[in-house]
């Protein structure tokens, strides 16, 4: 099988893998241990600057310290503050400095960010949920597109990844999968389907480098993707979590003043803040506990297909290996 899909000519890549952008979990040397291998890790700044406590711009240069192969950077787009917006803007400028030429946008309009990236050579790929999104991101100028299906972890989306695929391939830009791959056969199952690749977040939680708790690795290595359940207690949307007793405990519904301030035109910005403010702040608090990671641990329905933690390069090159051994 051929792994030169539009995704590696577009990232300058050798394996058409993404290590998905997690809070907290995309610690810099995760990132840059995808991307020594092959794929591409993309960098998360909050987790950097916030969770790692590291300046920006020199959680980059630890990364080209370590590889000089492509790093990408994900940027959250939505509007929720001037002071968010200005701060999102100059992390972008840095990682241009820095040499960052690949960019996964989402939650909002991606325009600025092409329109700053593009001239300098960058390429955006935008996180699609469904099609309407997708025709935004289209109009926006981005060059490729990443599908949330609803196997995915984090806030997934509602269509299976053959679907997803089909409401989108008329677009003409190359369409990643981000869902349901845990391991070799689901990826080249996906590549078969017509995805230019595939972006894994959970499957790079259960690695040696990733800095969640051992009991987060471990439960993901045990789960099903039956454990995989829906909430909305994290930020007010459906989150794909595993069940805990914690989660059967408080509910996977949003309360009823919170239902009404979601759907309120102007609230419901602030209302999403204010859940994503929370978690993070729980998840950062709790990151070396795992007493507080049973609480919510995010996870995507591909743990069916985790089996051991290990290091995030030898993940990569395996499924390298398999792809090009697979025959078309």
């Amino acid at each position: 099988m051929d792994l030169n899909t539009p995704l590696c000519r577009d990232a300058r890549i050798d394996v058409p893998v993404i290590g998905g952008a997690m809070y907290p979990c995309s610690n810099w040397e995760l990132v840059a241990a995808i991307s020594a291998a092959g794929g591409i890790g993309v960098l998360q700044p909050i987790t950097l600057v916030y969770v790692q406590g590291l300046d920006f711009r020199e959680a980059l240069r630890r990364m080209k310290g370590v590889t000089d192969r492509p790093i990408g950077m994900n940027v959250l787009t939505e509007q929720s503050s001037q002071l968010y917006l200005d701060r999102m803007r100059k992390w972008v400028d840095i990682a241009l400095d820095e040499g960052v030429r690949f960019f996964v946008t989402s939650l909002g309009n991606p325009k600025w960010v092409v329109d700053r990236v593009r001239p300098l050579g960058g390429v955006v790929y935008h996180d699609v949920t469904e099609r309407k999104w997708a025709l935004k991101a289209v109009e926006a100028g981005v060059q490729g597109l990443i599908a949330v299906n609803a196997r995915a972890g984090g806030h997934a989306g509602a269509l299976q990844p053959q679907k997803l695929l089909a409401d989108l391939s008329d677009l003409g830009l190359p369409v990643v999968c981000a869902g349901g791959v845990g391991n070799e056969q689901e990826f080249i199952e996906m590549l078969r389907m017509g995805y230019a690749g595939v972006q894994m977040g959970t499957r790079f939680i259960a690695t040696d480098e990733c800095q969640a708790h051992a009991d987060y690795k471990s439960a993901i290595v045990k789960a099903k993707a039956t454990d995989v359940v829906l909430t909305e207690r994290i930020s007010g949307v459906p989150v794909a979590v595993l069940r805990t007793p914690y989660v059967d405990q408080v509910g996977t519904k949003a309360g009823p003043i919170a239902r009404r301030l979601l759907r309120h035109p102007k609230a419901k910005h602030y209302m999403r803040m204010f859940y994503t403010l929370q978690s993070a702040w729980r998840l950062k608090k709790s990151l070396n506990k795992a007493e507080g990671y049973h609480q919510y641990w995010q996870a995507g329905q591909s743990v069916q297909g985790v089996e051991a933690v290990e290091p995030a390069g030898v993940i990569v090159r395996r499924f390298a290996e398999a792809g090009r051994a697979a025959t078309t």
